[in-house]
C-alpha cells in the first residue's frame, strides 16, 4: 500500500483549515486517513503549523512520501532536517 502525507480541508468557503494525515493514495482528499499527524492554519497571521513531531518522523521512517506542500511545511518546521541528521549519523 503506497502512503503518503497530505493535507485534509476543513472549514468554509474562503476559511480554509487543513489537517497533516497519512492515507492510502487511493483514497480522496477528504476521505479516510490512517493518522492524523498535524495542522496547517494558513489564515493565522502568523501562519500556524504545528506537528506530532514523533509520528510525522514515525510515518517518514516508513517510507511515506510528503505531497509537495507537506513537504515545504516540514522543512520550515524543521522535521525534515532531523530526519536526514538521523540518516547521516
Amino acid at each position: 500500500m503506497a502512503v503518503s502525507m497530505r493535507l485534509m480541508r476543513f472549514g468554509g468557503k474562503k476559511d480554509p483549515y487543513y489537517r497533516i494525515v497519512v492515507s492510502d493514495r487511493r483514497s480522496a482528499r477528504d476521505g479516510r486517513f490512517i493518522e492524523q499527524v498535524g495542522i496547517y492554519d494558513p489564515k493565522k497571521d502568523p501562519v500556524e503549523v504545528r506537528f506530532k513531531e514523533e509520528k510525522a518522523l514515525g510515518w517518514l521512517r516508513k517510507g511515506a512520501q510528503p505531497t509537495p506542500t507537506v513537504r515545504q511545511l516540514l522543512i520550515r518546521s524543521g522535521i525534515s532536517k532531523r530526519l536526514t541528521e538521523e540518516k547521516e549519523a
